[in-house]
């Protein structure tokens, strides 16, 4: 379980989940091919990131929809329905935008905890 929550720690701070080294980014939207600490490469398999796009997605628009839910519960009986509106459409478009490589990292400490590193696909 230690080794889960390290794997996940080091994911979320955008480092390798592997070893902890970094930056995996040379952009904010792209992910070197290996870890410049350890020699991990990043996109285990062709198509690898699916799951990392299905987190964003999740992540990305269910925390607007949960905000207008509480907005409107505790606004009630006039909820302010313009600022719910463009709130949630403005938070809808930039969360997935910033949550973008905390999915990657964290899709990839997912993996490697399922699937812990091969010494194959690590380069030195």
């Amino acid at each position: 379980m230690n080794r889960v929550r390290l794997l996940f720690a080091r994911a979320l701070g955008l480092r390798c989940p592997n070893c902890g080294g970094g930056p995996l980014f040379v952009s904010w939207f792209k992910l070197a091919e290996r870890c410049p600490s350890c020699g991990l490469w990043l996109e285990r398999d062709e198509g690898y990131y699916l799951g990392a796009m299905a987190i964003n997605l999740i992540v990305g628009e269910s925390i607007p929809i949960i905000a207008i839910l509480i907005a409107w519960l505790l606004t009630q009986p006039t909820p302010p329905w313009q600022l719910m509106e463009y709130g949630g459409m403005v938070a809808a478009i930039a969360l997935p935008l910033l949550f973008f490589p905390h999915s990657r990292t964290l899709w990839l400490a997912l993996d490697l905890t399922f699937r812990p590193v091969e010494t194959s696909r690590i380069e030195k």
